[in-house]
C-alpha cells in the first residue's frame, strides 16, 4: 500500500505564506489525481485543490491564493499557500486516486490513499 506523508503545515499571521509537501512512499504520480483538503473541528471535510494531468481545480475559496503542483520525480504534490487568512486555519490532509474516474476532483469520497494531516493555523 502507498504511504502519503504530509509536512510543512504551522502557525502563521494573516497574509502569510506556508508551502503544504506530500510525499509518496512508492509508486507514480504521473496519472493520479492528487488533492489537498482540509477539515476544521466541527465541520465537514472540504476540497481544498487538486491536480490531474496538467488540470488544476481549486475551490472558490482558496482561488487566486493557493497554487497545487506535482514534482513527478520526487513524488510529492504541493500546495503552495499564499495571503493565509484565519478562515484558513484547518487540518490539512493530502489524497491520491490512482483511477480515472469521472468524479469530481474535490470530492473526498473518490479517493483512495491519504496522508495523516498537518496542521496550519492562522492568526489574525
Amino acid at each position: 500500500q502507498v504511504r502519503l506523508v504530509e509536512s510543512g503545515g504551522g502557525s502563521v499571521q494573516t497574509g502569510g505564506s506556508l508551502r503544504l509537501s506530500c510525499a509518496a512512499s512508492e509508486g507514480t504520480y504521473g496519472s493520479y489525481y492528487l488533492a489537498w483538503f482540509r477539515q476544521a473541528p466541527g465541520k465537514e471535510r472540504e476540497g481544498v485543490a487538486a491536480i490531474y494531468t496538467g488540470s488544476t481545480y481549486y475551490a472558490d475559496s482558496v482561488k487566486g491564493r493557493f497554487t497545487i503542483s506535482q514534482d513527478n520525480a520526487n513524488l510529492t504534490v504541493y500546495l503552495q499557500m499564499n495571503s493565509l487568512k484565519p478562515q484558513d486555519t484547518a487540518m490539512y490532509y493530502c489524497a491520491a486516486d490512482p483511477f480515472y474516474r469521472d468524479l469530481d476532483a474535490l470530492a473526498p469520497d473518490r479517493y483512495l490513499l491519504w496522508g495523516q494531516g498537518t496542521q496550519v493555523t492562522v492568526s489574525s
